[in-house]
C-alpha cells in the first residue's frame, strides 16, 4: 500500500527509543499486546489517565523518564523485539499474495459512516463501526489491499452521564486532532480538498490519514475556511437527527468519498458500501462514465460488477429513507449530469409506502450493486423478503442476497493472558490456525485448573476496573452515593457474572430479564450462589424510547434490594467493552428476533471463554450447538410480541434457576467447575474458527471482491 502522509515529529525521543512516534501513528499497536505494555512501562499512571493514548503520552511524559527508559536493558530488549515483529509484519509474504495475487494493485475500497479502532479515535458509535474496524485490521493481517472511507467527526461521539434518577445526558467532547493518530493529508504542504456542488453553493471538505497496519483510513472533514458555518459542523459528530444535514453528509461521504480516492490517484477495483449510507458512492461512479460519453444505463451496468453492499439490520430505522423533497433541495444538479430527468432519478431509489414515496438508501444500494449480503445466515432470508419487491420476478429464495456471517477480530479482543496460555500448550505459531476448527481440538488438552486461573484473573480485573472507574467519578463530585453503587463498586470478582452490553435500542429488550422483578431478586440473592448483572450502553441522544429504557433499568438497579448485584456502567465505550467481554462468565443478548442481523459482542465474549445465553437470532442461531451456551426462547415465529416477550422471559428464568447457576457453583474440592470448563473449551472450540474476521474478510473475498475482479 502507499501512503501519501508523514506523520509529524512532534516527539522528542531519545535515538535508541525514537521508533515510538512511528509506532503511536499506527494503529496496529492496538491488537498487539505487547505494544501497549511498551507504552505503559513508560509510564503506567500517565497511560492510565490519559486513556491508553500512546501520542498524549509521548507528549506529555517527562523527558527524562524517556532517556532513563533509552538505558534499561529489559525496556530495549522489549522495544527491539516488538519492533523486529512490527518490520516483519510488513515485509512477510501474506495470505493475499498467496492465494489471490491478482489483488496486486487492485485496491478495494471500503466505505462506512464510522470505524471503531480504539477509544481514543471516538468516531464511532456502535456495533456497525466496531465491526468496519475489525474489517480494517482483518484486512491488514491478511494483505488485503484494502483501502478505507469514512468522517473525522470533530466532535466524536458523545460520552454518557447517568442522573440519579437514570437518565441519559449526552457530553460533546470537541477532540483535540494533536492528540490523535490522524495525519492531514497535503500536496505541495497544502491540505488536498475536495468538493461537492449543491443547488444553493458548494461544500469543500479536507482529508485525514489514519494508518490501521498496512491499511490507509482517509476521513473527509467540512471543518474548513471557506464553508459556512453550518457546513463547517456537517461532519461534526456521527448521525445528525437532522435530515437535512443527515442527506448532506451521505452525500459528501458517497459522492465525496470517491472524489477524495480520485484526488489521491486510487483506482479500486471493487467498491464495497458497509451499510447504506455510502450508496451515492453507485451515483457518483455512474457520472464518472455519462461524463465520459456513455448513457446512464450503459454507465450502470458497467459499474455494476465492482459494487459490493453489506446490509446490517432489517430495523426500519437503521435503513435510511429521505422525502422526495430533499432530493429536490440538495441534488437537483445530480440527475442533469447523469442524464436523467427527475422521475428516472427518483425511480433507482423508490420505496413507496402507505405514507408516500421515500427515496431509499438500501434500494439504491441493492440495484446498483452486483453482489449483497445479509450478515448472517438467517438476516440473509430476511433481507430477502424485505426486498423481494425489487425482484417481483422473482421467488424470495432467488433474490440475489446472499449473506456473509459477521465476525471479529481476535487480536483484538482476546485477553492476553489467555493468549499467553494457548502459546504454553500450542505451537508458537497457533494464531496461524486460527479460522482451522480441527486445530482448536488442542484445546482439550489444556489442564481445567489453568483455564480457571485464567477466568478468575480476569474476573478479578474487571472488579478491580470497576472500583477504579467509579473511584475516579467519585473524586468528579455530583456522584450520589446510590449511583457509587449501582456502578459496581460491590461488586465479586468470584461470583457468577453476567454482562448485557449493547445498544439500548427498545428492540434489544435490555429489561426482559426484570420483567418479574421478585424472581429476579431471588435469582441474585441465593444463598451461596449469588449472581451479578452488568448493564452497559448507550442509546442515540434523539432516541427518545431508548433512553426511556435505561431509565427503566437504572431505576431497577438502584433499589436496596438488588444489594449492588445489578449494575449499570455508564459510558460504553471499547475500552470498557473489551473488561466486560472478557471478565464476565455469560454474555446475554435478548433482541426480539427476528430482528438482531447478526451481533458480534457475544464472539468477543467467547473467544475468551465466556458461555452466551442468547435468543436463537443473527449469529448465535447458527452458533449454538446444545453445549457451548444456552438459548433463550425457540427458533420460530410467535403470534405477537407479547406471547414472545413473555416465553422468553419465562424460558430465560427458567434456564438460570435450573442450568447455569447450579452448573457453575457446582465446584471439586479445590472449588473448580469442571463441567463449566468443559462447556468454555467448546465454545473456544466452536467459536474462535468459525467467528472470526479471517474467515469473515476471506468470504468477502471469496464470494464477492474475487469475483468483482472478473467482471
Amino acid at each position: 500500500m502507499k501512503f501519501l502522509t508523514t506523520p509529524p515529529q512532534k516527539f522528542d525521543l531519545p535515538k535508541r527509543i525514537v521508533r515510538l512516534g512511528e509506532l503511536a501513528y499506527n494503529l496496529w499497536w492496538t491488537w498487539q499486546p505487547e505494544a501497549a505494555r511498551l507504552f505503559g512501562r513508560l509510564d503506567y499512571d500517565l497511560w492510565e489517565r490519559l486513556g491508553h493514548n500512546p501520542i498524549r503520552l509521548l507528549q506529555e511524559i517527562s523527558h527524562g523518564r524517556l532517556v532513563q527508559a533509552a538505558k534499561d536493558k529489559d525496556y530495549l530488549a522489549l522495544y527491539d523485539a516488538l519492533f523486529e515483529n512490527f518490520d516483519s509484519y510488513f515485509t512477510k509474504q501474506s495470505w493475499t499474495q498467496q492465494a489471490h495475487p491478482e489483488f496486486d494493485n487492485k485496491p478495494v475500497a471500503y466505505f462506512s459512516m464510522e470505524f471503531g479502532l480504539h477509544e481514543t479515535l471516538p468516531i464511532y458509535s456502535g456495533g456497525l463501526g466496531v465491526l468496519a474496524g475489525d474489517h480494517l485490521k482483518e484486512s491488514s493481517d491478511l494483505g488485503l489491499p484494502l483501502i478505507a472511507v469514512g468522517f473525522m467527526y470533530g466532535q466524536g461521539y458523545f460520552s454518557q452521564r447517568i442522573s440519579e434518577d437514570g437518565w441519559q445526558e449526552a457530553l460533546n467532547n470537541p477532540l483535540t486532532f494533536d492528540h490523535l493518530p490522524v495525519t492531514l493529508v497535503t500536496k505541495n504542504n497544502k491540505p488536498i480538498t475536495i468538493q461537492i456542488e449543491f443547488p444553493d453553493r458548494n461544500i469543500t471538505a479536507q482529508i485525514w490519514e489514519v494508518r490501521v497496519g498496512r491499511v490507509p483510513l482517509y476521513l473527509l472533514d467540512s471543518n474548513v475556511e471557506g464553508n459556512n458555518d453550518s457546513d463547517r459542523l456537517l461532519t461534526a459528530r456521527l448521525y445528525w437527527s437532522d435530515l437535512d444535514r443527515r442527506v448532506m453528509q451521505e452525500v459528501l461521504l458517497g459522492v465525496g468519498g470517491v472524489r477524495a480516492l480520485r484526488a489521491l490517484d486510487y483506482s479500486p477495483a471493487v467498491w464495497h458500501m458497509n451499510e447504506g449510507h455510502a450508496s451515492f458512492l453507485t451515483l457518483e461512479r455512474a457520472r464518472e462514465l455519462v461524463a465520459s460519453g456513455s448513457t446512464f444505463a450503459e454507465a450502470a451496468q458497467k459499474t455494476l460488477g465492482q459494487n459490493v453492499f453489506t446490509t446490517h439490520t432489517p430495523v426500519p430505522a437503521g435503513n435510511d429513507e429521505f422525502p422526495l423533497w430533499l432530493m429536490d433541495k440538495y441534488l437537483a444538479k445530480l440527475w442533469p449530469e447523469l442524464g436523467l430527468t427527475r422521475e428516472e432519478f427518483v425511480d433507482i431509489a423508490k420505496h413507496t409506502h402507505p405514507r408516500g414515496d421515500a427515496y431509499s438508501m438500501p434500494v439504491l444500494a441493492l440495484k446498483l450493486s452486483g453482489g449483497s449480503n445479509g450478515v448472517s445466515e438467517l438476516h440473509g432470508q430476511v433481507s430477502r423478503g424485505m426486498w423481494n419487491f425489487l425482484w417481483p420476478e422473482k421467488e424470495e429464495k432467488d433474490v440475489p442476497i446472499k449473506h456473509v456471517t459477521n465476525g471479529v477480530h481476535t487480536a483484538n479482543w482476546m485477553a492476553r493472558r489467555l493468549k499467553n496460555l494457548f502459546e504454553k500448550h500450542f505451537e508458537n505459531d497457533w494464531y496461524d490456525h486460527l479460522d482451522e476448527p480441527d486445530f482448536w481440538s488442542k484445546l482439550d488438552n489444556v489442564p481445567d485448573q489453568e483455564l480457571w486461573a485464567v477466568r478468575l484473573h480476569l474476573k478479578r480485573k474487571l472488579a478491580f476496573y470497576l472500583r477504579e472507574r467509579v473511584r475516579d467519578r467519585w473524586t468528579q463530585g455530583g456522584f450520589h452515593p446510590v449511583q457509587v453503587v449501582s456502578s459496581g463498586v460491590l461488586i465479586n470478582p468470584y461470583a457468577l457474572t453476567i454482562g448485557f452490553a449493547r445498544r439500548f435500542a427498545t428492540y434489544k429488550r435490555a429489561n426482559l430479564i426484570l420483567s418479574d422483578l421478585e424472581r429476579l431478586l431471588d435469582i441474585i440473592n441465593r444463598p451461596n450462589m449469588p449472581v451479578q448483572i452488568i448493564f452497559a450502553g448507550k442509546a442515540h441522544p434523539a432516541d427518545e424510547p431508548g433512553k426511556e429504557l435505561i431509565q427503566k433499568v437504572y431505576r431497577t438497579v438502584k433499589k436496596a434490594e438488588t444489594g449492588g448485584r445489578l449494575v449499570f456502567i455508564e459510558d460504553y465505550d471499547m475500552n470498557l467493552a473489551r473488561y466486560l467481554v472478557q471478565g464476565v462468565d455469560v454474555w446475554m443478548n435478548t433482541p426480539r428476533r427476528p430482528l438482531e442481523a447478526s451481533g458480534t459482542s457475544g464472539m468477543k465474549a467467547a473467544l475468551n471463554g465466556v458461555l452466551n445465553f442468547s435468543v436463537l437470532d443473527g449469529w448465535w442461531r447458527e452458533a449454538y450447538n446444545g453445549h457451548n451456551g444456552w438459548s433463550i426462547g425457540e427458533d420460530k415465529e410467535y403470534p405477537s410480541h407479547e406471547v414472545q416477550d413473555a416465553a422468553d422471559a419465562e424460558d430465560l428464568y427458567h434456564t438460570l434457576e435450573h442450568e447455569i447457576i447450579p452448573l457453575y457453583y457446582n465446584r471439586d474440592p479445590k472449588e473448580i467447575s469442571h463441567e463449566w470448563i468443559a462447556r468454555m473449551k467448546d465454545t473456544m472450540k466452536t467459536i474462535i474458527p468459525q467467528f472470526s474476521t479471517r474467515r469473515m474478510v476471506k468470504e468477502y473475498v471469496e464470494k464477492f471482491y474475487a469475483p468483482a475482479l472478473k467482471k
